[in-house]
């Protein structure tokens, strides 16, 4: 799986074009995915991501970071061995395909646009 390139509000991942927020696995990717509060990222937005275990999740916050992560939920994830790195979603995507090449078990949620 890799992220092939984004811009504001698109993301193409192995030549598929994604044009709303989306989880991506290693193996798939969860599509038009929306959190409970907008632009607030909690636990309960991330059920998927919680039963597949990833070493490492990235989260993307938008071209200008508007999506946030409150601290709860990052210590959330670190109680269940997830570590977590919080950037801006191009930021986050070069990472993330640097995990990837590295063989990781890593999952993205991207949030595209502001």
């Amino acid at each position: 799986m890799k992220i092939e390139s984004y811009t504001y509000g698109q993301m193409t991942i192995d030549g598929q074009l994604y044009k709303k927020d989306l989880i991506i696995f290693p193996d798939r990717i969860i599509p038009d995915w929306w959190r409970k509060e907008g632009h607030l990222l909690s636990m309960e937005d991330l059920g998927e991501v919680i039963e597949a275990k990833p070493e490492v999740l990235i989260v993307g916050t938008g071209d200008s970071g508007f999506m946030h992560v409150p601290l709860s939920t990052e210590l959330d994830l670190k109680d269940k061995n997830v570590e977590v790195i919080v950037k801006k979603t191009d930021k986050a995507v070069q990472l993330f395909n640097e995990q990837i090449l590295m063989g990781k078990n890593v999952a993205g949620a991207f949030h595209l646009t502001c």
